[in-house]
């Protein structure tokens, strides 16, 4: 393992989305139906531009197997937006409400944070994207349990997105592995903290969720 991802991972772990209060309430069967429906209609706003961020890396490559690789994951990310408008309509939302939906501020600035990283330098962009997907399928697999555990939500609908995610998101983390692999040491400094740019983008998202819909009825 190189030591720029054996950086990013640690940090990772360090600031793993599963310690953050709004998922540990998740997994502690501490949350309502309108807190979980707050957080499908605040997280679709991230949900909805991440194929625009696979493809922001793309871009950035020559024509090559590499490049085909990361549009068949621009194309499967692309097919992840109506499985989780199914996950949201399974909580009750209606779908032009969730697109129609107006995102609070640090939502929105999370959301930004996250696609302009994905702008940078295509070495920079790479490690953003690792950061966001490496956890993804642990994430996934612990709001699964939440949802059959403690919400009785363990239909198809209610539970196909983060099934998706608990498979396509290490096929996705390790593309950019072996991506980061070949990043020269001297821009492993501006790589790291890309990760952690994206990291801290990724909890504010969660801060806002929790802000607007928890922390006001605890």
């Amino acid at each position: 393992m190189s030591e720029l991802i054996y950086r990013i991972d640690q940090v990772v772990e360090k600031k793993s989305l599963l310690k953050h209060p709004f998922y540990k309430m998740w997994s502690n069967g501490e949350l309502g139906l309108n807190h979980l429906q707050g957080y499908s209609l605040e997280y679709f706003q991230l949900v909805k531009v991440v194929p625009e961020m696979v493809n922001n890396i793309k871009l950035k490559l020559e024509e090559s197997e590499l490049r085909s690789t990361v549009e068949e994951s621009h194309k499967e990310e692309s097919s992840h937006v109506e499985p989780w408008i199914r996950f949201a309509t399974s909580l009750g939302i209606q779908e032009q409400d969730l697109l129609n939906y107006v995102c609070v501020e640090n939502t929105k600035n999370a959301v930004s944070s996250l696609v302009e990283l994905t702008k940078s330098t295509l070495d920079e962009a790479v490690c953003a994207m690792y950061a966001y997907e490496v956890d993804l399928p642990n994430i996934s697999r612990s709001k699964i349990e939440g949802l059959n555990k403690f919400y009785n939500l363990s239909n198809a609908d209610s539970t196909n997105y983060f099934e998706i995610h608990q498979e396509a998101d290490i096929r996705h983390a390790d593309i950019w592995r072996n991506m980061i692999k070949n990043i020269p040491g001297h821009r492993h400094e501006f790589c790291f903290n890309a990760a952690v740019k994206s990291l801290d983008a990724q909890n504010l998202l969660l801060d806002a969720v929790y802000e607007k819909y928890v922390k006001p009825f605890n």
